[in-house]
Order: structure tokens, then C-alpha cells, then sequence
């Protein structure tokens, strides 16, 4: 087994790493204060997003992409890391047509649109001239089941109306977001996980509405986890996304990838802090100790280095296996990816924070919105508990199987020699 990356590999790492350090770190306090002051997308966005596409850095996540479709072709495992160098910087990603909830949507358009949805939606996208939601989540019912959604989808003639409420819909606050992928009932009466469909929704069609942009943990996104009405939205059956009952399936597909993807990111987030962690415990002193001199703080570093080398080889294998053998198959391994690496990301985040003292919750430092986010996921496509579910029903289905194998290991007690011992 061969841990290294390859030539191709390293060349990418370095670009990427190059641009981000040329390019993206010396404007974060520039994306701050503009965001802050009100003003969405920054000013520089377009131009690092043209300055990415012309260096080839560009839509590195979609391991299918066609020849009429800008980017580079890698596989899961040689976007893994490249994904963990942007995942330092929160809004970087965007910068290289990498961004969430973007790239799970061009994945669904890729495999289902159809032609005229793919030259309306899809390229738009993968050129990075447009933004776009998924909106699925509902706040009256437990979501992470997709078969709860209540959001109508009722056929009237040639078109579609669709009536429901959702939630933390990320992006649909962006100024740039034309599209949204809603998921409904099409037919409440059909089998459990055939009642969902998926239909596509321009963000100007009359009877939506975003009523608020969701603060997360008093954290502020400016491009929205918003809150959506749909009160009557009409489209065009044409706009209907694969075939009616294929929701749920679509979904499916779309969160695999969507979900390592996130795991990718925070594997970067939690590298800074623990890089940012190792720096200060070196600068600051207390008590006439270099706080990494403190045992505690020792600690803190050494556990932060353990638990994201094991994160990290659980993601890689993950990524490896959604390539060889398809996402289904490596259902479990993405929910364990998804279970262990946000606690990691807020775990380490919350040792960086405390070693940095208040500074650490503080905007002059980055890992209070990075604990924010980490938290954050623990919710995001599907909470800690029904991944957990998901891996112990694999492994007691595992277990049945061979049932008793284990038993030989068993040593009771002998029934020989009763007598007690002298």
C-alpha cells in the first residue's frame, strides 16, 4: 500500500498551495471587512475566480467531467488533498468553482439533466457565472430522513406547483444564485421511497420567497442558510429533474460525494489550527513556561496530530473507495468519515482556541468561525446519530452473518476442578 502522493499529485498541491498563498490568504482580512460592511460577493472575487480557470485550477472536484466542460479531470482521492489546502481559508473554495452546495448540484446535473438543463444550468455553473441551492431540508420534520419531506410537487397539465417551507438552504441569500434544486412529493401515495421528485426552480419564479438568512451560532454566512417559502411556484414539467419518484435516489447520490467533500475541507481547517496552536504555545509563556511546556498543552498537540493523521486515512480510503467502488458501496465508510471528522475539526479547534486565550473567540483569529462550521456540520447532511445508526446496523448485519465464529475465542471457566484454590 502506497502512502505517497503522485508526481501529478504534488505538482497540483503545490499550485494550489502557491495560489492560495499568493492570492487568496492576503485578502481575508479584505473579505472580512467587506462582508462585514455590507457588501456581497467581494469586490474580488470574479477577478481570482478568472485568475484560478486561467492557471487550470479550476472545477477540480467532478472525477466525470466532459470535453466541452471546463476543468481539470482528477479522481476522489487527487482532489482529497487538494480540497484540505483550501478548507484553510472558509470561503476559498469558491474561488476555485469548488464550493458547497455548488458542486453536489453540478454533480446531480451532470448525471441527469437533460441536454436543454444542462446548457441552461450546468455550464452556466461549471463556468462559475452563476451560484445555486438544494433545497431539501424542512423545519416541521426530521430531515435527515429524506422520505419525511412534506414540500408538494403537484402535477396541474404541463407544469408543476409547488408548495412547502424549507430551511437552511445555503446559497440562496447569494446575489449570484439563479437556480434552485427543490425536493417534493410527486406522489405521496406511491412506495415509501418513491414519492420524491426533484425539480428545478429559477430563483426569480413568482411565489418564492427567502424570508430570512439563518444565523448559525450567532455566525453570520452572507450567502444565506436561509429560510424558503414556496407559495404556489409554477414551472414547466420539462423541469423536472431525472424521473418522478427518483428523488430520494437522486439524493442519495448527491450527498455521498457532497459529504467527503466537506470532510476534505475541515481535514484543512483542523491542520491550521493546529499549526496556529503549535505556533502560539512557542510564542506565549506563563507561569515562566512556554505554554507547549505546560503538560496539558503538550498533550493537546500530540492528540491534535494523532486524531487528524486518523481522519485524514479514513477520508483518503473513503475517496478511494467511492472511486473503485462507487458510492453505494462505500456507504458506511462516507458515514464514519461524516460521524468522526467534524468532532476532530471542533475538537482540535477548541484546543487552539484555548491556547490562544481570548484572542482564540476572537475575529482577529480564524478558529472561532472555524469551531462555528465544524459545529455546524455535525448537523449538516445528516446529524453524528444517524450516521451512527447507519454503521451499527452495517455491522450487526455483518455480524449475523457469521454468528458464533467468535465463540471460540471464549475461555469459561473449567468445570473439571471445582475445588477452591489453596
Amino acid at each position: 500500500m502506497d502512502f505517497a502522493y503522485t508526481p501529478k499529485v504534488e505538482e497540483l498541491r503545490r499550485r494550489v498551495r502557491d495560489f492560495m498563498d499568493d492570492h487568496v490568504v492576503p485578502r481575508i482580512r479584505q473579505w472580512r471587512d467587506e462582508v462585514h460592511g455590507g457588501r456581497y460577493p467581494v469586490s474580488f472575487m470574479g477577478d481570482l475566480k478568472a485568475l484560478a480557470q486561467a492557471e487550470g485550477l479550476w472545477n477540480l472536484f467532478l472525477p466525470h467531467l466532459k470535453d466541452d466542460e471546463p476543468g481539470t479531470r482528477l479522481t476522489n482521492l487527487e482532489y482529497a488533498p487538494l480540497a484540505e489546502i483550501m478548507g484553510r481559508v472558509h470561503w476559498a473554495s469558491e474561488v476555485f468553482n469548488c464550493n458547497a452546495p455548488d458542486t453536489g448540484n453540478m454533480e446531480l446535473l451532470h448525471m441527469f439533466a437533460t441536454p436543454e438543463q444542462r446548457r441552461q444550468w450546468l455550464m452556466p455553473l461549471l463556468h462559475g457565472e452563476i451560484r445555486s441551492a438544494f433545497a431539501m431540508t424542512e423545519p416541521d420534520v426530521p430531515s435527515s430522513d429524506a422520505t419525511n419531506i412534506t414540500t408538494s410537487i403537484r402535477r396541474d397539465g404541463n407544469d408543476y406547483v409547488i408548495d412547502g417551507r424549507k430551511w437552511f438552504i445555503t446559497n440562496a441569500a447569494h446575489p449570484d444564485c439563479r437556480i434552485f434544486i427543490v425536493m417534493g412529493k410527486t406522489d405521496p401515495a406511491a412506495e415509501k421511497h418513491r414519492q420524491q421528485s426533484m425539480v428545478l426552480v429559477p430563483r426569480d419564479t413568482p411565489g418564492l420567497e427567502v424570508v430570512r438568512n439563518i444565523n448559525i451560532m450567532n455566525h453570520h454566512s452572507p450567502e444565506g442558510h436561509c429560510e424558503v417559502l414556496f407559495r404556489g411556484v409554477r414551472v414547466p414539467v420539462a423541469n423536472l429533474l431525472g424521473e418522478e419518484g427518483s428523488g430520494f435516489a437522486l439524493a442519495q447520490a448527491r450527498l455521498g460525494p457532497g459529504r467527503i467533500h466537506h470532510c476534505m475541507r475541515s481535514i484543512g481547517a483542523a491542520e491550521l489550527a493546529l499549526e496556529l496552536m503549535v505556533e502560539r504555545s512557542q510564542e506565549r509563556k506563563t507561569f515562566g513556561k512556554y505554554l507547549h511546556q505546560h503538560g496539558t498543552v503538550g498533550e493537546w498537540i500530540a492528540r491534535s496530530r494523532i486524531e487528524i493523521d486518523q481522519a485524514r486515512l479514513l477520508v483518503l480510503k473513503t475517496a478511494w473507495m467511492i472511486d473503485n467502488v462507487g458510492a453505494k458501496a462505500a456507504r458506511k465508510e462516507i458515514s464514519m468519515i461524516k460521524a468522526l471528522v467534524p468532532g476532530v475539526y471542533t475538537t482540535v479547534c477548541d484546543r487552539a482556541m484555548q491556547v490562544f486565550g481570548a484572542m482564540g473567540i476572537s475575529p482577529d483569529a480564524p478558529l472561532a468561525d472555524h469551531w462555528t462550521w465544524g459545529r455546524a456540520l455535525r448537523y449538516a447532511d445528516g446529524p453524528d446519530e444517524v450516521h451512527l445508526q447507519a454503521i451499527a446496523r452495517t455491522e450487526i448485519s455483518l455480524g449475523q452473518a457469521r454468528l458464533g465464529a467468535g465463540a471460540a475465542y471464549l475461555t469459561p471457566p473449567s468445570t473439571l476442578d471445582s475445588s477452591p484454590a489453596r
